[in-house]
């Protein structure tokens, strides 16, 4: 997500880039894109000069985003879970579980206040290289 946010808005990303440049397994690279497509973050293009490319500005997908659509809700602990409770044997009890549910909180805003546009590589970067943006592309 990360590479994607740091090139030109638009630009259509291979498959095989993201995965060389950020040194990703393809098969695992694969899942994850599958994944944040299904979530409505990443768009795929199909073709030969097919890729993919974030589905909304950098500026408005926050890091709680991203990591909400691959593992699902965050919780610091598993008493903050929607269920988490019920599965805590000592929860009425717990001492710790306002300091989890603080925790939690601050860990959530920092998260939810980190936007793609600000973790975004730099363009002098070794590993972010030109790619093709819809400008460069043929048409058809």
């Amino acid at each position: 997500m990360i590479y994607l946010a740091s090139v030109p808005e638009g630009s259509i990303v291979p498959f095989r880039e993201i995965g060389r440049s950020m040194e990703i397994p393809q098969d695992f690279l694969a899942k994850i894109l599958k994944t944040l497509v299904n979530a409505g973050i990443v768009s795929s293009v199909r073709g030969a000069r097919g890729g993919y490319r974030l589905a909304r500005p950098a500026r408005e997908v926050s890091f709680l985003d991203v990591i909400e659509a691959v593992e699902g809700p965050v919780a610091l602990n598993t008493c903050l879970s929607p269920t988490g409770k019920d599965l805590c044997g000592v929860s009425s009890s717990c001492t710790m579980y306002s300091v989890w549910k603080e925790g939690q909180a601050r860990m959530l805003e920092v998260y939810r206040n980190a936007h793609l546009d600000t973790l975004a590589m730099k363009p002098d970067s070794a590993q972010l290289r030109p790619l093709r943006t819809p400008e460069s592309s043929p048409t058809a």
